[in-house]
């Protein structure tokens, strides 16, 4: 074992770290040898210096091996997961694991919560009844090679590393750094032993990376960064600069999700990138011979009903309820409030800032500022009217669910100020900004 303060000055001198250096401070990390105090140092030096792509590398993989790693022998299909940055109506997991598994694949999705104005896969998950996202680890295996797909939380086990120098960052302000954002994220994807991944990296007012060009790099990055470790990796920079579905709360955005396998409606934009990212993962897996292919594969998953059989079977297999699909109303809570807001004046949607958007989430009891705050799974927003869309006294920005009056009151007021109305129609971005191949960004 080196000393930590050796390794730290180091890299505050802005010199570039050993393997071994690295591997010696994970390891003390993990054993507790290493302080507090020295991983908030350690982060602030990365944060001012950075890393160069083997130490990057080197980093991830030190944290991916401070605990267990997930082994899929003798499966008949590639493990696949996709990672997203975060955002507003962002229920993509939800649909893309069940495609991308009723397509030949395994889905070992393991995902997390939702802090801040950004929802988390898991709040939504609780929102059913039943539904278990912490089951022990030979369980959650036994759930992937039985069904196909398992969503959970990270366990204790897998890159145990990881969450205490994430705690650190979370209250030294180095959250930001793009080397401790890429290890962070790819040791836990890494430690589920995938034989491929696609990441989803935001930008815009209700991401955390606001523009696209920021966006793109973080992409490239991420994507070398993956392939160099070992995983194929490509990504999807995309736009945030609007909720991404109709809905945005907890049950709500299950709701949807339900609504979007069966075919009922499916919101443009959140197709285009549930299609896009399964599409990718399908190609990185080796699950089909070319693009138009692997865009037909998940079009034919959704039409087909496959995908909704699969999101059915995941959801009673982890404990809900046996008809969720065909009876969602009977099991997802509903708000006691659920009333229309409308514009001050009548024209067109120009912008939205969807971070705002999340904080009404949030004022309404449906999201979290501390990790440790209750969630009211029932509240948030539905029928979104998104960037372009005629709004007036008969059409409204949004419906507000809440659980008092007083609550629906303050969102509304929220909700409102989150938009700018103009006279003209505006023209609407695309929902997807670019294409990163991980393969050629290493090369």
């Amino acid at each position: 074992m080196q000393l930590a303060e050796e390794i730290i000055l180091k890299k505050r001198d802005g010199l570039s770290l050993t393997r071994a250096e690295i591997r010696s401070f994970i390891e003390g990390v993990s054993r507790q040898t290493v302080s507090d105090a020295q991983i908030a140092a350690f982060a602030m030096a990365t944060f001012f210096n950075g890393m160069n792509l083997d130490e990057e590398r080197d980093l991830t993989l030190a944290m991916r091996d401070s605990g267990k790693v997930l082994s899929w022998e003798n499966l008949d299909g590639p493990a696949l997961d996709k990672h997203s940055t975060g955002g507003v109506g962002d229920l993509v997991s939800l649909l893309l694991g069940p495609v991308v598994a009723s397509c030949g694949a395994y889905v070992p999705m393991i995902s997390g919560r939702g802090l801040g104005h950004t929802g988390g896969t898991l709040d939504k998950l609780d929102s059913i009844p039943g539904f278990d996202t912490q089951p022990e680890g030979a369980r959650f295996q036994r759930l992937v090679r039985e069904n196909g797909i398992a969503i959970i939380g990270q366990t204790d086990d897998l890159a145990p590393a990881d969450r205490r120098i994430y705690a650190v960052r979370d209250v030294t302000a180095t959250v930001a750094s793009t080397p401790l954002i890429i290890s962070s994220i790819l040791s836990k994807k890494l430690a589920e032993g995938l034989d491929a991944l696609v990441m989803d990296i935001k930008f815009g007012s209700g991401a955390f990376t606001p523009g696209p060009e920021e966006a793109v790099r973080l992409a490239r990055d991420i994507s070398r960064v993956a392939y160099t470790a070992g995983l194929p990796c490509n990504a999807l920079v995309t736009d945030m600069d609007q909720p991404l579905a109709w809905t945005a709360g907890n049950a709500l955005e299950v709701h949807e999700a339900v609504s979007f396998l069966k075919g009922d409606e499916r919101h443009a934009r959140l197709a285009t990138v549930v299609e896009e990212l399964s599409a990718e993962l399908l190609l990185l897996g080796g699950l089909a011979a070319s693009a138009e292919e692997s865009r037909q594969k998940v079009r034919d998953s959704l039409d087909s009903g496959r995908a909704a059989e699969k999101f059915a079977a995941m959801v009673t297999a982890q404990g809900g309820p046996t008809n969720l699909l065909e009876h969602p109303e009977l099991f997802l809570p509903a708000a006691a409030i659920a009333r229309p807001v409308f514009p001050a004046r009548a024209g067109y949607v120009s912008a939205i800032d969807a971070r705002a958007m999340g904080m009404v989430v949030i004022a309404l009891g449906g999201g979290r500022q501390r990790v440790e705050d209750p969630i009211d799974p029932s509240v948030g927003i539905s029928q979104i009217s998104g960037v372009g869309a005629r709004v007036d006294t008969n059409t409204p920005l949004a419906f507000i669910h809440a659980s008092t009056e007083d609550d629906w009151d303050r969102a509304a007021q929220l909700l409102s100020d989150a938009y700018t109305i103009g006279g003209d129609a505006v023209e609407v971005r695309p929902a997807i900004y670019a294409q990163i191949e991980g393969k050629s960004t290493h090369e």
